[in-house]
This record gives structure tokens, C-alpha cells and sequence, in this order.
């Protein structure tokens, strides 16, 4: 195991009913940004109870932050806390809407061109504070300090990461979830499920905890994955899976251990040039990755094979392409179809897609940065 240094700061509220406690978890006297997307939390009664916990606050609301948020979009909301003086900042919705309040947090104070934390990496000294209303359990960016922005003028994704933009708390209410589509359970379900791969199919480094934590995540989403689609208001179900999602990804079971994040970075520019949601292009490019590095991950691909899938052959060869062929299997279960044929892009998608890993410099991609431009190709054609 690595040596680490862990802290989270997120104070989680879970539970029914938890949005009341606003109230008492915005500091007073704050003036708050209120975020959200389309206006689904209107329609669910999500909206109402976030104003009527915040009953004496001033609150202005800023609308319209899209499921890949908009750089373009979440510059108009800087405008606005200039504007209004705002000192708080509240995201009501899914990952989207609270990684683009990260940005919008940490754009408000930032000295110079915004686009700049992101293309650049240039350092946050200084972002709002903020805290959330989890609404879409998927990405855990509700107790982390990650953040993705896509610039649709320029057809880039890219993120960004600092411990200023972590949330002061999260709001974790699992009745909120009962209304989802299924398209988008299956999607947060995919989503947290491939934040635990990214972490943990690397190679051993005798981190029995980080694994066996991660391999319990792994089998809850499993299990309770396609039970929250075929039983979507039962709350237990929703409470595990939504716990799950932000257990994946609050920094954890990344502990200590070698990461991956090459199927991210991989998908990324899947969503950059043809819109695909975040999961399906995890969906996409992770089956064939594993297949891809399968001698660099061999070991840990059958670890992963015999503890989540319980499979025992003694032939390791076949021992790893069942285990493959399970998790695309898992992916489809869901609903999230695991080839970009099934979305209708064709073979001269690679060529572009390799053209944008290229721009942005993913020429060492995966735990041991061997996965070049070349290899990402493969890996792309593979998917096809």
C-alpha cells in the first residue's frame, strides 16, 4: 500500500426528510445562488422544500445548467454572483449541475481567464463556498473536489480538481430519486460502477481494505442496480444505491492504491464530439480497455473475476474474458448499450476522437502510462 493523507471534509445529511436541515447548514445571513438544471426538482417537490428551508434567507436562482455543463452556460452564473453579490452557493440537482457550481465557485474569485482552470491547470487559490442537494446519485462529485466543464464551442470536456470547491455538505434524501427516468438510474449506476474500476483494476499493492471495500460496492451496485429499475420506489434499494454512488467516488478506496481513469479521459471526447452521456461512453470504453490491457491487469482482473462474479475456472485465459464479457454484460443489463455502433457512430469516429486525445496531450494515459495514443486507438477500434 502507498503512503497517503486522507481527510473529506463533506459533513453528509442522508436520510428522508433531510432537506429541512438547510435551515441550519447554509451559514446565516448568507445570500445564496440557488442552481439547478432543467426544472425537473419543480415538478418532484424538490424545489419547494429546498425554499421552504430556506425561509429568511435572500435566495436568487440561476436555471438551465445543462447534463454536460456548459462553460459558456456557467460563465453567465458568474456574471450573476458579481452582479448580486453573492456569497453562497447552493446546486440542487445531479453531478452536472454541482460540478458546474465547483466552477462556478472557483471562476468567481479567479484572477484572469476562467477557461484557465481548466486548459491550463492553473492553480484555485481562492472559490466560494458551497454546499448541495443530491438529487441523480452518480458521480460523488457531492463530497469531492472534482469537477468537469464542457466548452461546446470548442467540442472539449475538461476538468479540473482543488480542495477549495469540495462541498461544506451534502444533502442525500433517497425519496428524491423515486421519480428518476430509468434511463438516468441506469446511467448514475454505470457512473459510480466504473468510479470503483478506475480505482481498483490496476494491479495489486496489498491494500486488502481499499479492495474489499471497493469489491462491496461493486457487488452492491450489481445487486441493487437493476433492482432500483424494475422497483423504483422502494427505499432501501434506493438508499443503498445512492449511498454506493458516493462512497465510489469521496475519495476512499482510492486511497493508498494505483488509479487508472483512462476509460474517463477516453470518454470524454465521446461526449465532446457526439453528445453521449457520461456512462454510456464508460459503458463503451471500459469492456474494451480490460480487454486491451488485460496482461497489465491480469492479476487484479482475476481477483475482481472470482470475488464480484465468483467465477473458478482454472484456466485463467478464460477466467478473464468471462469476467470481461460479465461486466459488459452487467452494462447492458442496465439498459446502457456497451458499443458506439449501438449509438450510431461509425468507424471514422476514431480517427477524430484520437485526433482530440492528441490536442489535449493523452499521450500516457492508465496506471502505468503506457496506454499511448496508439494504444487508445486500439482500444477505440475495439469499441466500435
Amino acid at each position: 500500500m502507498f503512503n497517503f493523507s486522507y481527510q473529506n471534509p463533506t459533513r453528509i445529511v442522508f436520510g428522508e426528510g433531510q432537506i429541512s436541515q438547510l435551515a441550519t447548514l447554509v451559514p446565516k445571513g448568507a445570500k445564496v445562488l440557488l442552481t439547478y438544471g432543467g426544472g425537473s426538482i419543480k415538478h418532484n417537490g424538490v424545489y419547494q422544500q429546498v425554499l421552504q428551508a430556506l425561509a429568511g434567507f435572500e435566495v436568487v436562482e440561476f436555471s438551465g445548467i445543462e447534463p454536460n455543463p456548459s462553460f459558456e452556460t456557467l460563465l453567465k452564473a458568474v456574471e450573476l454572483v458579481k452582479a448580486e453579490n453573492i456569497t453562497y452557493l447552493l446546486p440542487v440537482g445531479g453531478g452536472s449541475v454541482v460540478d458546474g457550481t465547483k466552477f462556478i465557485a472557483a471562476a468567481a474569485l479567479f484572477e484572469g481567464d476562467p477557461w484557465d482552470i481548466l486548459a491550463k491547470k492553473a492553480p484555485v487559490t481562492q472559490a466560494m463556498p458551497l454546499g448541495c442537494v443530491l438529487t441523480l446519485p452518480a458521480t460523488g462529485t457531492e463530497s469531492n473536489g472534482n469537477s468537469v466543464v464542457t466548452r461546446y464551442s470548442t467540442q472539449e470536456k475538461l476538468s479540473f480538481a482543488s480542495p477549495l470547491v469540495y462541498p461544506q455538505f451534502a444533502v442525500l434524501d433517497p425519496t428524491v430519486t423515486f421519480s428518476l427516468p430509468p434511463k438516468q438510474v441506469a446511467n448514475g449506476v454505470v457512473d459510480a460502477f466504473v468510479h470503483v474500476m478506475e480505482q481498483y483494476m490496476t494491479y495489486p499493492v496489498n491494500a486488502a481494505v481499499q479492495d474489499r471495500f471497493a469489491e462491496g460496492l461493486l457487488l452492491t451496485l450489481i445487486e441493487q442496480g437493476p433492482l432500483a429499475l424494475k422497483d423504483p420506489q422502494n427505499y432501501d434499494i434506493r438508499a443503498n444505491v445512492m449511498w454506493a454512488a458516493t462512497m465510489a467516488l469521496n475519495g476512499l478506496i482510492g486511497q493508498g492504491v494505483p488509479q487508472d481513469w483512462a476509460t474517463h479521459m477516453i470518454g470524454h471526447e465521446l461526449t465532446a464530439l457526439y453528445g453521449l452521456d457520461h456512462a454510456q461512453t464508460l459503458a463503451i470504453v471500459l469492456p474494451a480497455l480490460l480487454q486491451q490491457q488485460r496482461s497489465q491487469k491480469r492479476a487484479k482482473l482475476i481477483q475482481y473475476g472470482q470475488r464480484v462474479f465468483n467465477l473458478q475456472h482454472s484456466d485463467e485465459e478464460r477466467l478473464i474474458d468471462e469476467t470481461i464479457a460479465h461486466t459488459r454484460a452487467f452494462f447492458e443489463q442496465m439498459g446502457v448499450p456497451t458499443r458506439m455502433a449501438d449509438y450510431g457512430i461509425k468507424a471514422d469516429a476514431v480517427d477524430a476522437l484520437v485526433a482530440k486525445l492528441e490536442q489535449h496531450r493523452m499521450f500516457k494515459l492508465g496506471e502505468h502510462g503506457d496506454i499511448t495514443i496508439d494504444v487508445s486507438r486500439q482500444i477505440l477500434t475495439a469499441a466500435l
